[in-house]
């Protein structure tokens, strides 16, 4: 029984590990073991059932632009905590670790870019930072790139992943619903094309605004899109909610949506529309 009862001393090293850690991942749909690898190269869709993991901004960038030349527009833009907000934690303090963890100093990254050889302004929101939310800044350097397209005279294209407006700057975030609204009606005075790109999750006041602005609105697959929560929405209503609500497919069936395009074929999807468009 010593043979099995045996304990390793405390002194004692540790086996090394036989597979590297970070090496596969699990996915969150079909619960298949993926080679990192593998998946990535399958723009991180899983090879089996092309479940849509999340990718940041820049990854975004480089999948929809023509190689990797383009050229990141506000970048040095950050924000303060006009409130001095503090809740479980400081909001100096979630600045600090948004930065920390992406390297960007808000949840919006700007650039002047080609799609097929078509110039564009092209934004993408960043949900690693403190959820993709809308703060005054973010509001702002959407407000740009909207501006910036104007007088470039060139398409605008939004890439969406949000948890919507940012509650630590209060009204101050709601206010860059409107402005980015008045901005985009200017675009469209214009006659320029604005191209929504939704992916999961796109939620609350980004939703209620721009996301939904756009000339041509597209979702990735099974994308989680909507205002309010569904558990929010069940307990107003007090009605059980159907299957797949708010999910892009849902959304499309039912006219809030242009088209849903797998992650393989939007680069294409949009050189087509940008070329039809202009």
């Amino acid at each position: 029984m010593d043979l099995f009862n045996r304990q390793r001393s405390p002194l004692q090293a540790p086996e090394e590990k036989r597979v590297p850690v970070g090496l596969w991942v699990r996915c969150n749909s079909c619960h298949e073991v993926l080679f990192k690898k593998q998946m990535e190269q399958n723009l991180n869709c899983c090879p089996k059932c092309q479940y849509h993991f999340r990718i940041n901004s820049k990854e975004r960038l480089l999948m929809l632009l023509d190689g990797a030349t383009w050229e990141e527009v506000d970048a040095n833009i950050a924000p303060c905590d006009p409130l001095d907000f503090v809740a479980l934690k400081p909001y100096k303090n979630q600045l600090k670790a948004g930065y920390s963890s992406t390297g960007m100093r808000e949840a919006f990254l700007t650039a002047r870019g080609k799609m097929g050889g078509i110039p564009i302004i092209i934004g993408a929101m960043e949900y690693s930072f403190i959820g993709g939310s809308m703060g005054s800044v973010v509001g702002e350097k959407v407000t740009r790139a909207v501006e910036l397209a104007i007088h470039e005279k060139c398409p605008l294209v939004i890439v969406s992943a949000t948890g919507g407006a940012r509650m630590m700057e209060g009204a101050l975030s709601l206010m860059q619903m409107a402005k980015i609204s008045a901005a985009l009606a200017r675009l469209d005075d214009a006659r320029l094309p604005y191209i929504s790109i939704l992916t999961d999750p796109t939620t609350g006041g980004v939703t209620a605004s721009f996301a939904m602005l756009g000339d041509l609105n597209i979702a990735e697959p099974n994308s989680l899109i909507g205002f309010a929560g569904p558990r929010v929405i069940e307990q107003t209503i007090r009605k059980k909610l159907p299957e797949g609500f708010q999910r892009a497919e849902f959304l499309l069936e039912h006219g809030m949506l242009d088209a849903v395009v797998p992650r393989s074929q939007l680069r294409d999807y949009c050189i087509d529309a940008l070329r039809w468009m202009t």
